[in-house]
């Protein structure tokens, strides 16, 4: 993996093994895979995965409060799939890119 590869390219492509994903679980890869330690960092991905759903790329398919403190006490986790537009995207994207 490279830290030069945008990192929404790198969230489209974690999605395109076609499972579900919480936001935490890929925050914390992408987080490791930076080097990207800080709350702003966390938080900063973590909105970069909300602009890709909101551009219709995932979709949000299930809620839950963060009640352990797992990403954020009391915040709502969200967990998402990638759609048919979001796997031709980001498939366009990530392999043209490398």
């Amino acid at each position: 993996m490279s830290k030069n590869r945008p990192i929404k390219f790198r969230i489209l492509e974690l999605f395109l093994d076609g499972n579900e994903h919480w936001n935490y679980e890929i925050v914390s890869k992408i987080q490791e895979e930076y080097d990207m330690r800080s709350n702003f960092q966390r938080d900063s991905i973590n909105f970069d995965i909300i602009e890709l759903a909101s551009g219709g790329m995932l979709k949000d398919v299930e809620q839950k409060v963060d009640e352990n403190g797992i990403y954020k006490k009391g915040f709502l986790l969200h967990k998402y799939m990638i759609t048919d537009f979001g796997r031709v995207r980001g498939s366009d994207a990530c392999f043209r890119y490398v």
